[in-house]
Order: structure tokens, then sequence, then C-alpha cells
């Protein structure tokens, strides 16, 4: 009988899935063999997340991330020392789990804390796949999915939710971000929209930026629905996390919280009957 993983260490865990968060019911209602792998990989992404800050201090962002490339280099070997790292490691299928594309997603971070700005609109695609997609693709594979990960509608189910992640986050921090000097927007779609560097800065956002963010608002939710449309049926149940997450972050962006006084319940309620959907149409 194989031994239990062994637990993620506080705070890791409370950061990977803050109470009633998005990832908090995508772990809670994921699949069996997914809430282990699930719960390793969101603490992942909530360190890189913080790191990617704009109040951390770059020059110690960089060689937090640096560091964090030789963490996963190390965790391909089988030798990790973060207790992150340790946890992943101590999975049953973590042998076979090639953990080489996570570098991906610490690139892309290291990348967007230095300010180097997306071109074209297209570009935000293959960066959010970095970001978002590699990590949960890994996760994936932890919990035996291989086949899954394969499958090119998967992977493009992904980095739908990938995208609108980014997009999201973008959406909510674009002030702070360029207040730090940094653009997270794509320069063309800025030069087009006549968006300027003071626009994204100041308190108060011009009518002609609220237009291009009401854009990205609907690009976002766009990719939410996407994820859910391009992902198999046969996967509906052993993925269905990936279902929750772009639920309940597709009701938030769109504002439908449900009665302000009890949102956790309606988000509870949410995920849970994505979820009973989801595991009935396997």
């Amino acid at each position: 009988m194989p031994r239990p993983p062994r637990p993620l260490e506080e705070p890791y865990r409370s950061r990977a899935v803050p109470a009633a968060s998005a990832r908090y019911f995508s772990w809670l209602f994921a699949a069996p063999a997914m809430r282990a792998p699930l719960l390793g990989i969101f603490a992942l992404i909530a360190e890189w997340r913080a790191l990617m800050d704009p109040a951390v201090e770059l020059a110690s962002a960089q060689l937090k991330l640096a560091w964090w490339q030789e963490e996963i280099e190390r965790l391909s070997r089988g030798a990790p020392v973060h207790p992150i790292g340790c946890y992943l490691a101590g999975l049953p299928r973590s042998p076979g789990v090639d953990f080489k594309p996570l570098s991906a997603a610490i690139e892309a971070a290291a990348r967007q804390i230095a300010g180097a700005p997306l071109e074209h609109g297209a570009d935000i695609e293959t960066h959010a796949a970095a970001l978002w997609a590699a990590p949960l693709l890994t996760g994936i594979e932890l919990a035996g999915g291989r086949s899954a990960g394969c499958q090119p509608a998967v992977r493009r189910s992904l980095a739908a939710v990938g995208a609108a992640q980014y997009l999201l986050a973008a959406i909510q921090d674009y002030r702070r971000e360029a207040r730090s000097g940094r653009v997270v927007f794509p320069v063309q779609e800025l030069l087009a929209a006549n968006v300027e560097n003071a626009d994204l800065a100041a308190d108060a956002a011009p009518v002609h930026l609220q237009s291009y963010l009401e854009q990205l608002r609907r690009r976002a939710l766009a990719y939410f629905a996407e994820s859910a449309r391009l992902l198999p049926r046969a996967q509906h149940a052993p993925l269905r996390h990936v279902l929750v997450l772009a639920a309940l972050d597709a009701r938030h962006l769109s504002g439908r919280r449900g009665a302000q006084r009890f949102p956790g319940l309606h988000d509870l309620y949410l995920a849970w009957s994505t979820a009973r959907r989801a595991a009935r149409r396997s």
C-alpha cells in the first residue's frame, strides 16, 4: 500500500490555497488523484507570484527567482531542499515526472519583473502559457495524467485559462505595475488605444483607458469560456479543477459574486455545482 504524501508545511499551504479563494475551491473540488499535486503546484505559483509583486525590490526578486531555477534543477534530480520542492518530490509519481518545464514559468516571471514588455496581443498567450499552463501541466503529470497532458486540446485549454489568469492579474494590478516602471499590457495595443504611461499610473483611469480595460475584461472572459469549451469531455472529471478555476475567476471578473453579505457561499456553490457536473460527464 503506497504511503500518503508528506504534508505541505505552513505557511506555504495557506499561501497556495488562501481561504475562500478561487485556488482554494479549485483544489477542494479537484479529483482525488489531482488534489495533492495541485496543492504543490499552487504553492509554487504563489511563491513566484509573490516575487513578482511590484512592492518587492527588483534585485531581491531576481536573486530569489535565480535560486528557484536552481531548486527546479535539484527537483529534477530528486534532491530538492525547499519545503515545496520536498513535498513535490515526495509525491508517488514524482520520479517519472519531467520538472524542467517549470523553468519556463520562472523565466517568464523574471522577464516580467525586469520590465520586458509584451509587443503584441498574441504575446499574452505565449507568456501566460509559460507562466501558468506549464505548472498546471506538471500537476497533471504528477497526478498520473501523462496521456491527458499530451493531448493538444488539453494544452490549449490550459493555455486559455493561463491567458485569462494573466489578464485578470494585469487588470487588477496594472496601476501598481506602471508606478514601478512595468507595463503589463502589449505595447502595440496601448499605442492603438492612445494609452500613455501616465494614463496607466494615474489615480483615475481616463476614458480611453477604461475602454481598453473593458476590452481586456471581455477578452479574459472569452479565454475562460474557451478553456472550458476546449477541455475534452473525457477530461472533465479528472481535470475538473480547471473548470472550477475558470468558472470562479470568470464570475469575479464579471462582477457577479452573488450577494455581497455571503460571497464565499456563492463561490462555494458555483465550485461545487461545476465540479458535480464535470464528474457526471465521465
